[in-house]
Protein backbone atom coordinates (compact mmCIF):
# COMPACT_ATOMS: atom_id res chain seq x y z
CA UNK A 1 0.00 0.00 0.00
CA UNK A 2 1.09 3.41 -0.94
CA UNK A 3 2.01 6.02 1.20
CA UNK A 4 -0.69 8.39 0.00
CA UNK A 5 -3.16 5.30 0.88
CA UNK A 6 -2.04 4.75 3.94
CA UNK A 7 -2.59 8.66 4.85
CA UNK A 8 -6.39 8.73 3.45
CA UNK A 9 -7.01 5.85 5.83
CA UNK A 10 -5.80 7.68 8.39
CA UNK A 11 -7.59 11.20 7.77
CA UNK A 12 -10.36 8.88 7.67
CA UNK A 13 -10.45 7.23 10.74
CA UNK A 14 -9.13 10.59 12.81
CA UNK A 15 -12.58 11.97 11.45
CA UNK A 16 -14.53 8.93 11.72
CA UNK A 17 -13.52 7.92 15.20
CA UNK A 18 -13.16 12.16 16.80
CA UNK A 19 -16.74 11.97 16.02
CA UNK A 20 -18.36 9.41 17.53
CA UNK A 21 -17.97 10.54 21.20
CA UNK A 22 -19.22 14.27 20.42
CA UNK A 23 -22.02 12.41 18.72
CA UNK A 24 -23.07 10.62 21.73
CA UNK A 25 -22.36 13.52 23.86
CA UNK A 26 -24.09 15.35 22.39
CA UNK A 27 -27.40 12.83 22.22
CA UNK A 28 -26.71 12.62 26.65
CA UNK A 29 -26.26 16.20 26.78
CA UNK A 30 -29.74 17.37 24.99
CA UNK A 31 -31.77 14.10 26.72
CA UNK A 32 -30.88 15.01 30.38
CA UNK A 33 -31.08 18.75 29.47
CA UNK A 34 -34.73 18.04 28.25
CA UNK A 35 -35.01 15.65 31.31
CA UNK A 36 -34.24 18.64 33.55
CA UNK A 37 -36.83 20.83 32.16
CA UNK A 38 -39.60 18.56 31.95
CA UNK A 39 -38.82 18.18 35.84
CA UNK A 40 -38.26 22.07 36.60
CA UNK A 41 -40.02 24.24 33.95
CA UNK A 42 -39.02 27.53 36.11
CA UNK A 43 -35.16 25.98 35.62
CA UNK A 44 -35.60 26.43 31.61
CA UNK A 45 -33.62 29.38 31.18
CA UNK A 46 -30.40 28.37 33.48
CA UNK A 47 -30.57 24.59 31.83
CA UNK A 48 -30.95 25.94 28.63
CA UNK A 49 -27.44 28.37 29.09
CA UNK A 50 -25.58 25.51 30.60
CA UNK A 51 -26.68 23.36 27.77
CA UNK A 52 -25.38 25.60 24.96
CA UNK A 53 -21.53 25.90 26.57
CA UNK A 54 -21.98 21.65 27.01
CA UNK A 55 -22.89 21.83 23.06
CA UNK A 56 -20.35 24.44 22.41
CA UNK A 57 -17.42 22.34 24.16
CA UNK A 58 -18.48 18.97 22.86
CA UNK A 59 -18.50 20.71 18.85
CA UNK A 60 -14.90 21.66 19.75
CA UNK A 61 -13.86 18.07 20.08
CA UNK A 62 -15.61 17.34 17.10
CA UNK A 63 -13.62 20.56 15.02
CA UNK A 64 -10.46 19.43 16.71
CA UNK A 65 -10.98 15.82 14.95
CA UNK A 66 -11.88 17.42 11.73
CA UNK A 67 -8.71 19.48 12.12
CA UNK A 68 -6.41 16.77 12.87
CA UNK A 69 -7.97 14.76 9.90
CA UNK A 70 -7.34 17.75 7.56
CA UNK A 71 -3.79 17.91 8.82
CA UNK A 72 -2.89 14.08 8.15
CA UNK A 73 -4.57 14.11 4.72
CA UNK A 74 -2.57 17.50 3.19
CA UNK A 75 0.42 15.84 4.56
CA UNK A 76 1.06 18.43 6.95
CA UNK A 77 3.24 16.52 9.65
Amino acid sequence: MSDVGLRLIAAALAIGLGTIGPGIGLGLLVNSALGAIGRNPEAASTVQINMFIGIAVTEALGIFALVVSLLIGFKIF
